[in-house]
């Protein structure tokens, strides 16, 4: 049969082929929106990101305005004629184009049986294995490398901002200059605002902004992540610190501290010890929720700052409307003017002219006018006197009775800063084409925590906005990091005194204003509408925090990811395939209505992996099937092309399913099955159970061997 559709788009995970997509004539179109042919579901792809016209065998790629654009071998493509073995790289993915010949007679591997196909060409290619490994030749070079060159690829490792200076010119100066005093300017009100947030000294926000970010700007792999102080490590230092010490006393501050090097400490032995992968169990709905609720919390918690009240705020919705509302009549009309300033003129700044250090400016402006007014006499709070001058550097003192009431809440800051950190490193590394390595992150990020204890500081992780000020003003390397931690030491040593009648109110403006971008509406709907699974799970994490707290409401969120994901397993996604027309492609018959079934044959394919959880669904499956179609029923294909582990339960339920299938004369193939299943199949005795030549490679192989048989 003569295969009509020559091209294909193969999915590559890390240089393997995870997924293969049939290019047939027409128009094919690629994005995150549910209608997309090419379904890539990650944030940095827009929703019709680009489309693929196939026409003639000719297949042009032309990218739709998307936010984060294509690549082709690193460059940005509007309009590109692919070419076989062309790689496209949308968002975090990597796309092959590969030009497919006709498909072969009968006699070729494909049509084989996997028995068959194993026993003949094992020794043809000419790969075979030695001790266990694939031979291979040394490349030129290998093995006569100088201890020099050996220690510059370690430092180069150890100090990925070395690498990053390879080629360095003047243009990279003056980008990374400009970043760093931009990033400064943006720092010096962020930090100070966090600090307070944190219930800290001001100043210790521009402690947090200045080692910490030295330290990983020196360790870590992304050139433009901005590190220090943020919103959501603030609030929750305040939420779990405040229950163990009252909020600004000096054993609540040593806790802070205790508590940075316990972060710290932790996400430098997960870096170690590669447990990167740990921040998986923090599934994208339930970070959105999470962001959403603390959103809320933060800016309720910062009203009564606007307001110029003062109001017991617990960190549990309930409680922060009752307390707020019980001090409507003290409102200081100063105060609560120059908070609605504050903001108007931040939104205004940020809409209308985003390049400029809005915070800074609305910072100044309000502290000229506290000032000038005299308005501190009006009863509106200013930060006072800051001490002028470099931090201190201490060794952090544990107390360990204490140490083990911090470590969940320790444990919860360093997973969750480093989630958002590595989602804001990898947007930058595709967007700058370089690769960051996510347990080098851990590193840096634990040094930067531990910085921040030395420093005496509030714990730190990287920030979206101002690592999109750093990359927007033309930071090229880490260096960014270095000059912006040099103009903010300055501003310590030099302009303390200036701060002094910076009022309260702006800052809590810029804390509102920023916890904004917190709360994504059109992500929320966008989830809804795809998964209403997913959509389900952000809402039970959203409700969960705001009723419960930051970190129970955390905690009840991934144990409902959890739940959800072994629903999910215990009864999986099956089908029931069927021939679409003059094709040998099968899709689900509800899916596609057309799809043709074979007389006297069920087609099968289940979508997991199979182990104790599903079992029964498995069994219960296939007796169904049976029993439904007893006095038709010739033979069944399992299509196990997504079958990806087979556990021994699962295993002995094939045993006897097959058995069960053998005893009503009725046929049992496998149609698709993954080497690693196969060998598990072989060693298991299922193999021989159901016979050799009952595997093949594809399904339209085995509907011709039932066909063969009739």
């Amino acid at each position: 049969m003569t295969n009509l559709f020559q091209n294909k788009l193969l999915l590559l995970v890390e240089g393997a082929v995870a997924s293969q997509h049939v290019l047939q004539e027409g128009t094919t179109y690629l994005g995150r929106g549910p209608d997309s042919d090419v379904f890539l579901k990650d944030s940095m792809v827009s929703r019709r990101h680009g489309r693929i016209t196939s026409l003639s065998g000719q297949c042009i790629y032309e990218d739709l305005s998307s936010d984060n654009g294509t690549f082709i071998e690193g460059e940005p493509v509007k309009k590109h004629y692919l070419t076989n073995g062309d790689r496209l790289s949308i968002g975090p993915y990597e796309l092959e184009y590969r030009e497919v010949g006709k498909a072969s007679s009968h006699s070729v591997s494909s049509e084989q049986t996997i028995y068959g196909f194993e026993s003949t060409t094992a020794w043809k290619t000419g790969r075979h294995h030695q001790n266990g490994q694939i031979g291979q030749r040394a490349l030129p070079g290998q093995g006569d490398r100088s201890s020099d060159g050996a220690l510059t690829d370690l430092l180069r490792t150890v100090f990925p901002l070395l690498a990053g200076l390879k080629g360095y010119g003047k243009a990279h100066l003056l980008g990374d200059l400009n970043a760093g005093f931009t990033v400064a300017a943006m720092l010096i009100p962020q930090g100070m605002a966090s600090a307070m947030l944190a219930g800290l000294p001001p100043v210790t926000g521009l402690y947090a902004s200045m080692l910490p970010l030295l330290l990983y700007a020196l360790v870590g792999t992304s050139r433009h992540m901005s590190v220090g102080p943020g919103i959501l490590d603030s609030i929750l230092v305040a939420v779990g610190v405040g229950v163990l010490a009252q909020v600004g006393t000096q054993s609540y501050i040593t806790l802070v501290i205790m508590l940075a090097a316990c972060i710290g400490g932790i996400q430098l032995l997960m870096g170690i010890t590669r447990l990167g992968f740990l921040v998986n169990f923090l599934s994208y709905p339930v970070l959105t929720g999470f962001n959403a609720a603390v959103a809320v919390i933060t800016a309720l918690s910062q009203l009564q700052h606007v307001a110029g009240i003062d109001a017991p705020m617990g960190y549990q919705l309930d409680q922060m409307i009752e307390n707020l509302s019980g001090k409507m009549m003290d409102i200081n009309p100063y105060t609560l003017a120059l908070g609605i300033a504050a903001i108007l003129g931040l939104v205004g700044l940020k809409r209308w002219l985003p390049r400029l250090p809005g915070p800074l400016i609305v910072a100044a402006c309000c502290t000229a006018v506290v000032w000038l007014l005299c308005l501190d006499n009006e009863g509106i709070s200013i930060v006072g006197s800051i001490p002028a001058g470099l931090p201190e550097l201490v060794v952090p003192v544990i107390d360990w009775q204490v140490l083990a009431t911090l470590l969940p809440l320790a444990f919860t800051l360093a997973l969750v800063g480093f989630a958002q950190s590595i989602a804001i490193a990898k947007t930058f590394a595709h967007k700058g084409n370089y690769h960051v390595d996510a347990n080098q992150e851990l590193i840096g990020l634990g040094l930067a925590n531990l910085g921040a204890s030395a420093s005496q500081a509030v714990p730190v992780s990287g920030g979206l906005s101002r690592s999109a000020v750093n990359a927007r003003a033309g930071a090229h390397t880490q260096l960014a990091g270095v000059f912006a931690v040099i103009l903010i030491a300055l501003a310590l040593v030099y302009i303390a005194d200036i701060v002094y009648f910076l009022p309260n109110a702006a800052l809590a403006a810029i804390i509102l204003v920023a916890v904004i971008g917190l709360i994504d509406f059109e992500e929320m709907n966008y989830l809804f509408r795809v998964k209403k699974s997913e959509g389900l799970l952000l809402l039970v994490t959203l409700i969960a925090t705001l009723v419960f707290g930051i970190v129970i409401g955390l905690a009840l969120g991934i144990v409902a990811s959890m739940l959800l994901f072994i629903t999910l397993n215990t009864r999986p996604h099956s089908a029931i395939l069927g021939r679409l027309a003059g094709t040998d492609v099968f899709r689900n018959t509800r899916d596609f209505p057309e799809a043709e079934s074979i007389e006297g044959l069920i087609i099968l394919r289940i979508d997991a992996s199979l182990y104790f959880a599903n079992t029964e669904f498995l069994k219960s499956k296939l007796r169904n099937i049976r029993e439904q179609y007893q006095n038709e029923l010739k033979a069944i294909v399992l299509d196990a092309s997504a079958v990806n582990d087979l556990d021994s339960s699962a295993d002995t339920a094939l045993h006897q399913i097959v058995t069960d299938y053998h005893r009503h004369g009725i046929e049992f193939y496998i149609a698709g099955v993954k080497g690693p299943v196969r060998r598990i199949m072989k060693r298991s005795g299922l193999y021989e159970l159901l016979g050799a030549d009952h595997f093949f490679f594809t399904i339209d192989a085995a509907v011709k061997r039932h066909q063969q048989k009739r």
